[in-house]
């Protein structure tokens, strides 16, 4: 009975690293682009908008200005939180049973922040909402970018000329990609793609549902891509391509989990009148995408795939 005998509640190591762990690791983004540590609150990144050109400087001549020009981008805290309830009959369980409780909260809650951060980070999308969240600027959603490869009845037999194509477009702007983001119906798709023949062009994917590179390039498979379930309309991605060290992201602070036993924490009613606690889990992400044209999003706006 003592775990869930004070409102800040220490949880028991293994619990509390799988959380974390799952918050962190069943992310696209974070699969692709490493977290770097923060601080708590706004940083400012220097950026460099036009690259500097050396000059040949011959004997007695002048020497030049060689044009470096530079901007900034502010990295800005996001804190998501994942609230559950129970009936409050679970404090007065045995010690057995209430492990079993926090064990549901850190797979649920970490869950939910690993794809809060991919939801926010690809579209913006504020997850219990489903919609875009005005907090979240627009260049810090990498869906946003201007880069994008229409999907058509001509190249659905051929996913792997279309994210090439999506490649060019983030090389032409001057980025090497690194990595791709699939959502799980085109990572299929791409998986079972034949030559005439019949032959598999990529057996080694399986069924795409664990895919980890493509093409030499790391992989991440999550319907996070797409944006669904959560997302209240379609944004058609299929793919991302993308440089990305370009989102520069962290986590500035792990809030400890909280039982809250008053009041109407999540607008479901008072707990105490529905003989109810409740378990809150939060974490505050920092992120900014330095450039969005490092990144290439595969779209299918006709449903195609």
């Amino acid at each position: 009975m003592a775990i869930l005998a004070t409102s800040g509640l220490v949880l028991p190591r293994n619990i509390a690293d799988g959380l974390f762990a799952k918050a962190i690791t069943g992310s696209a983004i974070a699969a692709l682009a490493g977290a770097e540590p923060q601080l708590f609150g706004e940083t400012t990144h220097m950026t460099l908008t036009g690259r500097p050109r050396a000059q040949l400087v011959g004997e007695g001549a002048t020497k030049l200005d060689t044009d470096a020009t530079f901007g900034t981008k502010v990295v800005t805290p996001k804190k998501f939180q994942v609230t559950l309830r129970f009936n409050e009959e679970v404090q007065w369980a045995d010690e057995d049973y209430q492990m079993g409780v926090l064990a549901t909260l850190a797979n649920e809650a970490g869950v939910a922040l690993a794809r809060a951060l991919d939801l926010g980070g690809f579209h913006g999308i504020n997850p219990r909402a489903g919609t875009a969240a005005a907090q979240i600027a627009v260049g810090d959603r990498i869906a946003s970018t201007t880069n994008s490869v229409e999907i058509t009845t001509a190249t659905l037999t051929t996913p792997d000329i279309v994210i090439e194509q999506a490649a060019g477009l983030v090389i032409a702007d001057g980025y090497i990609p690194t990595g791709i983001a699939f959502d799980p119906t085109y990572a299929w798709t791409v998986a079972t793609s034949r030559y005439a023949d019949g032959r598999k062009k990529y057996p080694e994917l399986g069924f795409g549902s664990n895919v980890s590179s493509f093409e030499g390039l790391q992989a991440f498979s999550s319907s996070t891509v797409s944006g669904l379930p959560e997302a209240s309309a379609n944004t058609n991605v299929k793919a991302i391509v993308g440089q990305w060290d370009a989102f520069r992201w962290g986590v500035q602070r792990n809030i400890p989990v909280e039982r809250i036993l008053y009041g109407n924490p999540d607008g479901l009613g008072d707990l105490k009148a529905q003989n109810q606690i409740a378990l809150r889990a939060e974490v505050v992400y920092g992120w900014a995408v330095m450039d969005l044209d490092a990144f290439a999003t595969v779209k299918d706006a006709v449903a195609n795939v």
